[in-house]
């Protein structure tokens, strides 16, 4: 299974001079970048690990490039890392780019589970099969 979060998901995975030239695009746009990672990649844990801190009035790509090329030491291979762009404008103060830079080599998927309850109704969620595992040690990499 592949996981399809974020802008770009659909896409095969974004080499560096692809990530360089959104980073670029996001920095034209004058939005703060930050790196993110998690081993739990459930739909609605949207609250990942900070990477450092936001890069606010980068210039250049290559700072952006270089902590995310720090992170992969840590993380790759056993976290998905994504990177965000936030726009922090008067009025708009949100996201508006977010895409996966790094996933693990094995992605085990999700399990849809279903419930019954009141009155014959049927409650469906979906758990992740990483999360079999203890934190630290869901992907091997």
């Amino acid at each position: 299974m592949r996981l399809t979060q974020g802008t770009f998901s659909f896409l095969p995975d974004l080499t560096d001079a692809q990530i360089a030239a959104q980073v670029a695009y996001c920095i034209r746009n004058g939005w703060a970048v930050n790196i993110e990672y998690t081993d739990d990649p459930h739909p609605r844990n949207t609250y990942w690990e900070m990477w450092g801190l936001p890069m606010f009035d980068l210039k250049d790509p290559a700072g952006v490039l270089y902590e995310l090329g720090e992170c992969r030491k840590v993380h790759g291979g056993r976290a998905y890392i994504r990177l965000s762009a936030f726009d922090a404008t008067h009025t708009w103060e949100s996201l508006r780019l977010s895409f996966l830079t790094d996933r693990p080599a094995e992605e085990p998927g999700f399990a849809l589970e279903r419930t019954e309850v009141a009155g014959r109704g049927i409650r469906y969620t979906t758990r992740a099969y990483a999360a079999n595992q203890p934190t630290g040690s869901r992907y091997q990499g």
